[in-house]
């Protein structure tokens, strides 16, 4: 698969997490957007990292991260009990 490819599909992804937070069909809490973002991000790193962007390879590295702690933060809100 070439390069391009991957990195279109994660940016792709990306932007459609933000297009369906702007009409609101998803919340920024919700567990899809956050996946979204997380395996967008993942892929758009890796893209940055194969091109030699280091200062992306930072920015999409964080996103990625980011994503993927909210999205801990809520499904454990979700699957706890509730007292």
């Amino acid at each position: 698969m070439p390069y391009e490819l991957i990195g279109s599909i994660g940016v792709g992804m990306i932007l459609l997490a933000f297009l369906l937070n702007l009409v609101r069909w998803l919340s920024e809490r919700h567990p899809a957007y956050l996946l979204l973002n997380f395996a967008g991000a993942g892929l758009a790193c890796w893209y940055a990292w194969a091109g030699g962007a280091i200062p992306f390879v930072v920015l999409e590295g964080i996103w990625c991260l980011a994503a993927l702690i909210k999205f801990g933060s809520v499904v454990t809100r979700k699957t706890a009990p509730q007292p």
